[in-house]
């Protein structure tokens, strides 16, 4: 076996060089999974301006937006302005198996597409709670906490008539997705979000806390209603950047209470889905958000804004003690 060689026309290097320390894989074990997984990756990727995480020899991952000039002129891009960076951005569209093996020869190990399709950037296509375990908890007893937090927004959920499906983040936590019917407003989306935080917080608050603050949050889980707008989330089956390569991964509601990040890596995944696509089969089918729920999420602050504005005045609170 020699460390390089071509697939679909795209050019394989230095497949046996380890991806980073500690992941216990090979860039070869990347782009083997990639390959293997790839139907059902592109299904999350496709038409959606696209970042990744890489992890290039001997430096820290970064994340990247920008396509960079050397790319073949056969990976799909979209131009999309960066209101934060007042400047245009040419992301990637991942759709099709030769532009994600090319992903995996420049060693991107996340994928991170955007909740909108690039031809409809303003009408996210899925609403996105990020559950968050406290920090100082061991894995096990994090996600354990995890998993009692997302059961309450699955019960916020069914409050308000709809239904989503988790999955894990790939890291400590979990995701809850909701698809939506075409043609929602980002804002209005992202209201609703923060509307389903705060009522799942409210069904059990000495577990959840929306407070955005970290030092607010006295050992509870996060309910992050802020991937909403331009924002991005790992897709479903992509690898994460942490030790063993673990992977984002769709799991049941029914078996949530089983299971633990760490089952599902680039190792074990390919075995463990076979033919199938889990996360399309669990996923319910687009809804529309109440009315109420969009109200009541639009007299809610949004959380950075609101952590802003209290982080200045606790400042000058501070500097008022001082003096």
């Amino acid at each position: 076996m020699t460390s390089e060689e071509t697939r679909d026309g795209v050019s394989l290097t230095n497949l046996d060089q380890p991806l980073f320390d500690g992941a216990g894989a090979t860039k070869r074990d990347l782009v083997d999974y990639l390959d293997a997984i790839g139907d059902r990756i592109i299904a999350e990727l496709a038409g959606r301006p696209l970042s990744v995480v890489r992890v290039l020899r001997g430096q820290q991952p970064f994340m990247q937006k920008n396509l960079p000039k050397y790319t073949p002129s056969w990976v799909p891009s979209v131009s999309v302005w960066a209101e934060a960076s007042k400047r245009e951005i040419r992301y990637a569209l991942c759709d099709d198996r030769r532009t994600l093996l090319w992903f995996g020869n420049q060693r991107a190990i996340e994928f991170h597409p955007t909740l909108s399709r690039a031809d409809s950037v303003t009408h996210p296509t899925v609403l996105i709670l990020d559950i968050d375990p406290p920090e100082g908890e061991d894995l096990a007893a994090g996600f354990g906490l995890a998993v009692a937090a997302a059961k309450l927004v699955r019960q916020a959920l069914a409050d308000a008539g709809l239904a989503g499906a988790v999955k894990t983040s790939g890291a400590k936590g979990l995701h809850v997705v909701v698809p939506l019917t075409t043609g929602q407003d980002v804002w209005d989306v992202a209201a609703a979000t923060r509307a389903l935080a705060v009522r799942a917080e409210r069904l059990d608050p000495a577990v959840a806390t929306t407070a955005f603050i970290r030092e607010d949050r006295a050992g509870k889980v996060f309910l992050d209603s802020t991937r909403a707008g331009g924002a991005t989330v790992v897709a479903a089956y992509s690898p994460r950047v942490r030790p063993g390569v673990p992977v984002s991964y769709p799991v049941g509601w029914d078996t949530l209470d089983d299971v633990a990040p760490r089952d599902f890596t680039i190792h074990t995944v390919p075995e463990l889905i076979g033919a199938g696509d889990p996360w399309a089969e669990e996923m319910p089918a687009p809804q529309t958000l109440p009315a109420d729920l969009v109200a009541e999420g639009h007299t809610i602050p949004v959380a950075r804004v609101q952590a802003m504005h209290e982080g200045k005045r606790r400042a000058r609170a501070r500097r008022g003690e001082s003096s």
